[in-house]
């Protein structure tokens, strides 16, 4: 592959996280969802390009948090997992190279990420 060839590949990449990024943040913000925050994990780490926290109000709203995500994310045509959602104390979606973490807000805190990442990378609330 050539030089040019990787940089527009790189630039193809970014322009795709940063889509499902808007994505995830509509579908939480339409949601109704709280406290939501966007870590820019760009050149810090290799598991992902952004981590989105947010908080539901309680399990029903965690789960229904995370399938209008899901949902979002599929009519666009990108593929996501999702672990927690039966209990959905924690709910993690894992959109590839953005995660997306939706707590219900006791749980948050006692995990406390924004803490744990904070150290490496830039943190926006919305």
């Amino acid at each position: 592959m050539s030089k040019a060839t990787a940089k527009k590949k790189v630039s193809e990449d970014i322009r795709i996280d940063e889509q499902i990024l808007h994505i995830v943040m509509d579908a939480l913000e339409d949601s109704k969802a709280e406290d939501i925050v966007c870590i820019d994990l760009q050149g810090k780490t290799s598991i992902a390009s952004y981590m989105v926290i947010a908080s539901g109000t309680s399990q029903r709203h965690v789960a229904s948090t995370a399938e209008r995500v899901q949902e979002r994310l599929k009519a666009a045509g990108f593929s996501s997992a999702i672990e927690g959602e039966e209990k959905a104390d924690w709910v993690l979606i894992d959109a590839f190279d953005v995660i997306v973490h939706i707590f219900r807000p006791e749980v948050r805190e006692f995990y406390n990420l924004e803490k744990m990442w904070s150290s490496v990378a830039e943190i926006r609330k919305k």
